[in-house]
């Protein structure tokens, strides 16, 4: 073999090798560009609409954003405990009035936010991840915890509301309590599931380092590191009292998730002994990824665990008896599919045109 010819060979089999590597970046950078930017739901009614009580407020960010907000008095504005709710991912404030119902039947105050790029906030200009929720949920907690009115914070989230959740539950000390439903585990999971709900056909060997890589160039531009927002980690930080809720049938979030968030949550407890805060888990039959107020059984789970670890208002079985009453129900506008997997599966199939083209919608195993 001449000389040039051996240069050729090695320079197609460098090509060879770099290849994947290549692909890789430039999937996750089309990842990142399809599934960032959620699609907004501004909302079309308010608390009124469920014979709810309320005031319209804004929720600041340190980053000064003015959250629009709805406080949701309980008991004619008597001083109590009240629940933070963070809506998931392209949902909503209006989405969480359900559980405002049922906090609001057991005499809990209601504080609920859009957090940003969602609801009638502007559209954001970086990816939105877990961190924002976070971050968001946690300028909500302080605007609870800094009224007149308000004896006592918990948080209640969805999906990666309930990442949010935990979150600021981790950064706060006073948060008394936290509710998780449809927990995502850790980034890198939930970006793995989002390829299966996507039908993008990566086989595990690929789709698991992958998954990884992909995950770290989305936080990249908000500098956020994984650890920082991941519900795993969150958990073995959060000292107080957690619920977390699954459904057997949740096809975005798989109920495996749970099993991984408790276990975390009770290791790093292990050496409280029995003066350890509780960490408690619902399975839900035939739960889905939403919606599992629908079920009494979670409703009066909430409603138990909310009145022990916030002293009330009322005795926790009482409180159990009047959310399993309220007739908590999806709202009209509940069933929107999440436009993002069509989104991210065009966007892979059509090559690298497809990510040149603006920011559209996010994952739904983001919701």
């Amino acid at each position: 073999m001449t000389s040039r010819g051996r240069v050729r060979r090695a320079g197609v089999a460098a090509a060879v090798a770099v290849a994947p590597f290549a692909f890789a970046w430039r999937f996750a950078h089309v990842y990142r560009t399809r599934a960032g930017f959620p699609r907004q739901h501004p909302p079309t009614f308010d608390p009124a609409a469920l014979g709810l009580p309320f005031e319209a407020v804004t929720v600041a960010t340190p980053d000064g954003l003015a959250l629009p907000a709805w406080w949701i008095p309980a008991r004619s504005g008597e001083p109590g405990p009240a629940v933070v709710l963070v809506h998931g991912w392209e949902s909503g404030r209006h989405r969480t009035l359900p559980n405002a119902q049922v906090l609001h039947a057991i005499g809990c105050h209601v504080l609920t936010l859009d957090v940003r790029g969602h609801g009638a906030n502007p559209a954001e200009e970086l990816p939105v991840s877990a961190g924002e929720f976070g971050t968001d949920a946690l300028a909500g907690v302080e605007g609870a915890l800094a009224r007149p009115d308000v004896t006592a914070v918990a948080v209640l989230g969805h999906s990666m509301g309930a990442v949010g959740a935990i979150l600021a539950a981790a950064a706060e000390p006073r948060v008394a309590a936290a509710v998780l439903t449809a927990t995502p585990a850790d980034p890198y999971r939930l970006t793995r599931q989002t390829f299966r709900l996507a039908r993008l056909p990566i086989p595990d060997p690929i789709a698991y380092p992958l998954a990884w890589l992909t995950t770290r160039v989305y936080l990249k531009p908000r500098r956020h590191e994984v650890r920082d927002v991941s519900a795993t980690a969150a958990v073995r930080r959060y000292q107080g009292p957690i619920l977390a809720i699954h459904g057997t049938d949740d096809r975005v979030v798989p109920v495996a998730h749970l099993g991984r968030l408790a276990a975390a949550a009770r290791a790093a407890r292990a050496d409280l002994g029995e003066s350890a805060p509780p960490v408690e888990t619902l399975v839900i039959p035939g739960g889905q990824h939403s919606w599992m107020y629908e079920f009494p059984a979670y409703r009066e789970a909430v409603a138990r665990f909310l009145a022990t670890a916030l002293g009330g208002p009322l005795d926790p079985e009482a409180a159990a008896a009047a959310a399993a009453g309220v007739d908590a129900r999806r709202l009209p506008d509940d069933d929107v599919r999440f436009g993002a997997l069509d989104d991210l599966a065009e966007a892979v199939g059509s090559g690298s045109a497809a990510a040149e083209g603006p920011p559209t919608a996010a994952a739904e195993a983001q919701t």
